[in-house]
């Protein structure tokens, strides 16, 4: 059940659910130094439908939690693909543009006082770069392969995809290395006293970012990879 309504704080709200500062955006409504006032009163501000914020909001928040409703250890190998790509795949391509500019933005407004945002946004470049290219190869190259092997196990196809898998393995020990970096640097998250809504998002989202990506690692290489390693 929605813990939203027109009388929930701005900025409350985009703390229990980092998403919505980009529908925030969007509209124009402050939730950083003006997000101390309710729903219904930012839309007003704004001329805008409150019922209809509201609803915008309460979509974002049933996709999060659909996402999260699942047990996808227990599928079978082409479902869970299927759920890699929509959840995983799809949720990379969604949110790494997205947060993209709010990264900028505090590293260009903070760094120079805290001089380690700098590298949070290099290493944020990196993994960008890194997972989008990642996943566009397991959805072009690779997944089509072990769809292909399972339906028609042959020696060609077994020693083919080996490589394969063992290459995606190493590229997410990469990704968790760099993972683990911001986590070090930003200590585990957790934004300096008296950091701005915007500074705040970003270490939320960052820290969201990192749980789904070891999520998503963990299905693919102890699942998905395990089941893939025992039939090659």
């Amino acid at each position: 059940m929605t813990q939203f309504t027109i009388n929930t704080q701005v900025s409350d709200i985009v703390t229990a659910l980092p998403q919505s500062a980009d529908l925030f955006r969007n509209l124009r409504i402050d939730y950083c130094c003006g997000g101390k006032v309710s729903l219904k009163e930012a839309a007003e501000q704004r001329s805008l439908d409150v019922k209809e914020v509201l609803k915008d909001i309460h979509s974002i928040e049933e996709k999060r939690e659909s996402r999260e409703s699942l047990e996808p250890s227990e599928f079978g190998e082409k479902t869970l693909i299927a759920y890699i790509q929509e959840k995983y795949h799809a949720g990379l391509r969604e949110e790494l543009p997205l947060l993209a500019p709010y990264i900028t933005k505090v590293a260009r407004v903070h760094g120079e006082n805290h001089p380690h945002l700098l590298r949070v946004q290099e290493i944020f470049k990196t993994l960008r770069a890194e997972l989008l290219d990642h996943t566009n190869d397991e959805d072009t190259n690779v997944f089509p392969m072990i769809l292909q092997f399972l339906a028609d196990p042959t020696p060609g196809l077994k020693e083919t995809l080996k490589p394969h898998v063992f290459e995606l393995e190493t590229e997410h020990d990469n990704a968790g290395r760099l993972l683990h970096e911001l986590r070090e640097i930003t200590n585990n998250f957790t934004p300096p006293e008296g950091a701005c809504g915007t500074y705040r998002l970003v270490y939320a989202r960052l820290e969201q970012l990192e749980k789904e990506t070891f999520e998503h690692v963990h299905l693919e290489n102890n699942i998905l990879f395990d089941r893939i390693r025992q039939a090659i």
